[in-house]
């Protein structure tokens, strides 16, 4: 893992590079506030813990907790993705992805956003997001303009993820370079697709003892066919929701009360 990676802000590259639109966009999201909620309540907290146990049917100590010692505070570890958006050639806003490495041992070969599990050095979400994305893919964090950081998603296997928005101003500069360890493929889609019930189709699971929607999103481009899915997909969807500022032509998830305050987007799968 590399380490002490930089955010810097490149504004004046902004102005340089970006149009009137990415500018106005910017401005936008620099003021954007997550709503406010508590995350987790004790109750909810153990019940989560437990859901885990019977979900996949681990202990609760492969994660920190023996059962014997409840209750106790949970506390997830963090993680943070970066959304890189930029302008394509037809002025169009287009966001980064990652096909992950067949070689992996958890979700091989899947569609992903760049990032990765915070480490004690980070200072901010953005410093582990830009770091990871480096790490992964070969963007130099100078390029990335932090803007905005999205309320927290708790993923399947109990990480808490924060979304860290960031625009690259100057796409010409960034030449990807993925780590074959940890990535197959490097490529872009347009971020508009995330709102529209186009090419998108979704299933029904259940998961500690709730129904949740799973969005999967087909991309062809070129001669490689990409299907976005999970966390990734319920992630894009809500960013993709606070950049055009409107809700996604299709239902995005099945009420429940109970758990609405939380935001529990999950990847519900293996």
């Amino acid at each position: 893992m590399k380490s002490g990676a930089s955010a810097a802000s490149p504004t004046a590259k902004g102005f340089k590079f970006g149009s009137s639109r990415l500018l106005a966009l910017a401005q936008q999201l620099r003021v954007y506030k997550p709503p406010l909620y508590s995350l987790f309540d004790e109750a909810e907290e153990m019940r989560l813990m437990r859901g885990y146990k019977e979900s996949t049917r681990e202990s609760i100590s492969h994660v920190g907790f023996q059962e014997s010692m409840a209750p106790m505070r949970f506390r997830p570890k963090k993680a943070a993705v970066l959304i890189c958006l930029f302008e394509g050639d037809d002025g169009d806003l287009r966001v980064i992805l990652t096909k992950r490495s067949s070689t992996l041992s958890t979700h091989s070969g899947e569609v992903s956003l760049p990032g990765g599990k915070a480490e004690d050095h980070d200072k901010d979400d953005g410093i582990t997001a830009t770091r990871e994305a480096e790490e992964e893919i070969g963007l130099d964090p100078s390029l990335v303009d932090v803007v905005a950081f999205l309320e927290p998603f708790l993923s399947q296997h109990l990480l808490r993820v924060i979304p860290v928005v960031g625009i690259l101003w100057d796409r010409k500069a960034f030449n990807p370079t993925p780590n074959p360890a940890e990535v197959e493929a490097v490529f872009d889609a347009p971020f508009e697709m995330f709102l529209k019930d186009e090419n998108r189709r979704s299933e029904e699971f259940e998961w500690m003892g709730e129904k949740h929607l799973v969005h999967f999103f087909d991309y062809k481009t070129g001669d490689s066919d990409y299907v976005i899915w999970g966390l990734t997909a319920r992630i894009l969807i809500r960013a993709a929701t606070v950049v055009y500022q409107r809700p996604p032509a299709f239902i995005e998830h099945k009420p429940n009360l109970k758990y609405s305050k939380m935001n529990l987007a999950t990847r519900l799968y293996g």
